[in-house]
């Protein structure tokens, strides 16, 4: 079995771009904003996007639903901040217009007849190639000393399901346009996306739908030469049996009257049917940690930068956000 890397490598660090996806419920959104907060808690500037129009980021931050424009949503220790944007498609192609084609009030007036919505209907690729030419735009942008504007820009992405599809739209069309500006872009969006810049990481939980996926996710990030970044567990639970006592409990060898005996020293008495369900729930949660534990496993063989996150069974607010990315901290994130 191959042994795993735990941790932030030197290489994720150094990107600039973080891609985060997952299988839809695995907690991807709240794993983006952590992200974010992590990287910023160094003194960085940090851009965190989102594209699906859920308005998730602002939920999570407690904050009004995000405008088209760059919304200052947190600060870190040592002087770092996030910034969110909720990238909204009509928005960018009425930019796209204006600073390619200097149809700024031609764009407006198309938007008023609905054209932008009809030509993203007609050719849905559109969508996605104007989400990520923004996303590019954010991520390259510089001053006039030519410094990056953001230290890294973090993607609260689509799911694994269609995470290839969606970061390489762009290269699919680039043939349909051989010069000019949308040329120029569409080849820049490329670069970014297919370089060291870029890290594409892949949030699952340790069960069996979520793992397959993400290995399924790394085989076709691969196969069109994107870059996995880490895989992020998330949720783990610790596990409550010694592991000499797991396989035991697993199959159902639970001494019942040990059980009682341990609880009887420890000032607790139990009634036979609460007994039995102490029981029954210690053969359930054994069980669950050897099915984690082959997800472990199945994760290793993908060769990928392994960082976890703990469950926190009491929901997700601005305290859990910031708890959350002190323990991506501690991992290596920065």
């Amino acid at each position: 079995m191959t042994t795993p890397v735990v941790g932030w490598t030197e290489q994720l660090a150094h990107a600039r771009l973080h891609v985060v996806t997952g299988k839809g419920g695995t907690g991807k959104t709240t794993v983006a904003a952590a992200l974010a907060l992590a990287i910023a808690s160094s003194g960085k500037r940090v851009l965190l996007v989102e594209v699906e129009g859920r308005q998730g980021i602002a939920q999570l931050f407690d904050t009004r639903p995000l405008p088209y424009s760059e919304e200052r949503v947190a600060a870190t220790h040592g002087g770092g901040e996030v910034r969110a944007l909720h990238i909204d498609v009509e928005a960018a192609l009425l930019e796209y217009l204006g600073m390619f084609y200097n149809l700024g009030f031609a764009g407006r007036t198309l938007s008023r007849m609905g054209a932008i919505e009809f030509a993203t209907t007609l050719a849905p690729g559109l969508r996605d190639v104007l989400l990520t030419g923004k996303l590019k735009e954010c991520a390259t942008r510089t001053d006039d000393t030519g410094r990056h504007h953001y230290d890294a820009v973090v993607l609260d992405a689509p799911p694994t399901g269609r995470i290839v599809k969606f970061l390489d739209v762009t290269k699919a069309m680039a043939d349909l346009a051989k010069v000019g500006p949308i040329k120029g872009q569409s080849d820049g969006v490329v670069r970014l996306l297919h370089s060291a810049d870029t890290a594409v990481h892949l949030v699952t939980l340790l069960e069996e739908m979520p793992v397959r996926e993400t290995v399924e996710a790394v085989e076709e990030l691969d196969g069109a030469d994107l870059r996995p970044g880490a895989v992020i567990m998330n949720r783990v639970r610790p596990p409550r049996l010694p592991a000499r006592s797991v396989t035991a409990a697993a199959d159902g060898r639970v001494d019942a009257t040990r059980v009682r005996n341990g609880l009887k020293s420890a000032g607790l008495k139990l009634s036979a049917e609460d007994l039995d369900g102490l029981v029954e729930e210690t053969v359930e949660h054994a069980i669950r940690v050897q099915a984690e534990q082959r997800a472990r496993n199945q994760l290793a063989e993908v060769d990928l930068s392994i960082v976890e996150l703990p469950d926190l069974v009491d929901g997700i607010d601005m305290a859990a956000l910031y708890e959350l990315a002190e323990a991506l901290i501690d991992q290596g994130v920065r």
